[in-house]
């Protein structure tokens, strides 16, 4: 039987969709909370996290890790900053909270936000 590998294609294609969520991981990280699809929030959710703990450990490799998707600004707000804040935490940095669907074309909207 035929199984989907884990993730929305939102869409787009491979790279475009990479592009997507390294923008709005970056806009989450800068502004700690965005509006966006449902679709987008629960993509970004996964993808967001996995981020975080990198951050949390703050070494030399994981910070070059996140060079590969930030600038060195938002690289130094994510392991200063956002990674110590969720030192004690395990898991479940990010919430969703839905709203209604969006006027001009139905689409479900959703806030996305870090824990605090």
């Amino acid at each position: 039987m035929r199984k989907l590998k884990k993730g929305r294609k939102l869409s787009r294609k491979r790279n475009q969709r990479k592009a997507l969520l390294k923008t709005l991981a970056s806009a989450l990280f800068l502004n700690e909370k965005i509006k966006t699809t449902e679709a987008k929030a629960k993509e970004l959710s996964s993808f967001a996290e996995k981020l975080i703990t990198k951050a949390k450990k703050g070494d030399l490799a994981s910070r070059r890790i996140l060079l590969r998707y930030f600038s060195k600004s938002l690289v130094a707000k994510l392991t200063n900053k956002i990674g110590p804040e969720y030192k004690e935490r395990k898991g479940g940095y990010t919430r969703i909270i839905k709203l209604g669907p969006r006027k001009s074309d139905g689409a479900k909207m959703a806030f996305i936000e870090l824990v605090k």
